[in-house]
């Protein structure tokens, strides 16, 4: 080759290489967080028309994330309707930077991302094993008792998506692979980083780990059982004896108190949910409940959501609130409950038994009479449980809209 083609070859290498990393930020990324000494993938695109977006990507879920800015050479991205944030600087192709918790002091993880690769844990994975269907899992951690949950997967290939079931809900959308004997399954949602490991033992037992955010750490261990189930959600949380409704006054966002019962809701069916803006499983209940109450507000009933929220101020909760209401166009009432933990909760409503999750619904009829509490939310990442869900609430509301 001559010394003129080796120079006009450069060039072109130059100009193409030059092209390709002042191409902006649009595309398919796939990132990591640093937790606990290991990684967790995940995926997200850019996307960069009239507006700026980005999506997560967690299997057949893409959450939208509309509050991104880029200046220069660094991207701020607000995460969905979570506190919050990913910020990163852009260097050619790749980004480099922290995933924040912003209302936890010190909650920060490192963080990296790659342009142009969509895969999740790896390239080309590759087993002979599959782990479609049903298991009972036990996980194990020294700060709680055991917690049985039911495992559900599906499989295409190498390639596995599914989640976890508890009585107090799911773990959402979970996407990873099988790669010869070891199972990958990861989640981030802009609140929750999930990274769950398991090696497929020679009885037909998953045996890992799962670790969350900065130091949430468990082990455990699942046996393939397409017949396992858990307890009926309807049956955990229920009125202490003597008691046949709800009583409480909270405040709302504006700081105006709100009692139930009260004669504005006298005659209406009205369902009580005990949530918090911090919560993934909440944002799937609010989601559903907000499309459902568009549809029916007319009909006499309404919603009143108690949100527990990770700081114990009004202002705070208002802020948090006022971001579900905009993104997930919850249109109904919200009242300040309290700080975000159980305890607080059960406090804030001593006529139940307890409250062991968020979210918690309650359903009372135009009599003011508790007719059923439901704990925790299987949400569409759960499949034929969501949907089983959703018969049941439509049964249910439909009796109780239809009484007079």
């Amino acid at each position: 080759m001559s010394l003129k083609s080796i120079l006009n070859l450069a060039i072109v290498m130059a100009f193409y290489s030059c092209q390709e990393n002042n191409s902006g930020p649009s595309g398919n990324w796939r990132a990591e967080l640093y937790l606990q000494n290991d990684t967790l993938p995940f995926n997200f695109i850019i996307e960069d028309s009239a507006e700026l977006k980005l999506w997560l990507i967690n299997g057949n879920e893409k959450i939208l994330v509309e509050d991104v800015l880029i200046e220069k050479d660094s991207i701020k991205a607000q995460m969905h309707i979570f506190d919050t944030e990913l910020r990163a600087k852009i260097i050619g192709n790749s980004m480099k930077g922290v995933f924040e918790k912003k209302y936890a002091q010190g909650y920060v993880l490192s963080f990296s991302a790659q342009k142009g690769i969509k895969y999740r844990f790896s390239e080309d994975p590759k087993t002979n094993l599959d782990i479609s269907g049903k298991w009972a899992v036990q996980f194990e951690s020294e700060a709680e008792d055991s917690t049985l949950a039911l495992g559900k997967f599906s499989q295409n290939g190498s390639k596995v998506e599914g989640t976890f079931l508890t009585i107090t809900g799911d773990y959402r959308f979970l996407d990873g692979e099988v790669d010869g004997n070891q199972l990958k399954l990861s989640c981030f949602d802009g609140e929750h980083a999930f990274l769950f490991k398991a090696r497929l033992g020679e009885n037909d037992e998953l045996s890992g780990y799962f670790k969350s955010g900065i130091s949430w750490n468990e082990t455990w261990t699942a046996q393939r059982n397409n017949s396992v189930e858990l307890k009926d959600a309807y049956q955990l949380t229920y009125l202490k004896e003597g008691y046949d409704s709800i009583y409480f006054a909270f405040p709302d966002m504006n700081g105006d108190t709100v009692k139930f019962p009260n004669p504005q809701l006298k005659g209406k069916v009205v369902l009580v949910q005990i949530f918090g803006t911090w919560c993934p499983n909440c944002m799937d209940e609010t989601k559903f409940l907000a499309d459902w109450y568009k549809k029916n507000k007319d009909r006499g009933l309404e919603i009143l959501a108690v949100a527990f929220e990770r700081k114990n101020d009004l202002d705070y909760a208002a802020e948090r609130v006022q971001k579900v209401k905009d993104k997930l166009g919850a249109n109904y009432t919200f009242l300040f409950g309290g700080p975000s933990d159980k305890q607080a909760a059960s406090e804030a409503f001593p006529m139940l038994n307890q409250v062991m999750s968020f979210p918690t619904l309650i359903f009372i009829d135009r009599n003011g009479i508790v007719q059923k509490i439901h704990t925790g939310f299987s949400g569409p990442g759960t499949g034929l449980y969501y949907e089983k869900f959703v018969k049941e609430f439509e049964i249910l509301s439909e009796e109780l809209l239809e009484e007079k």
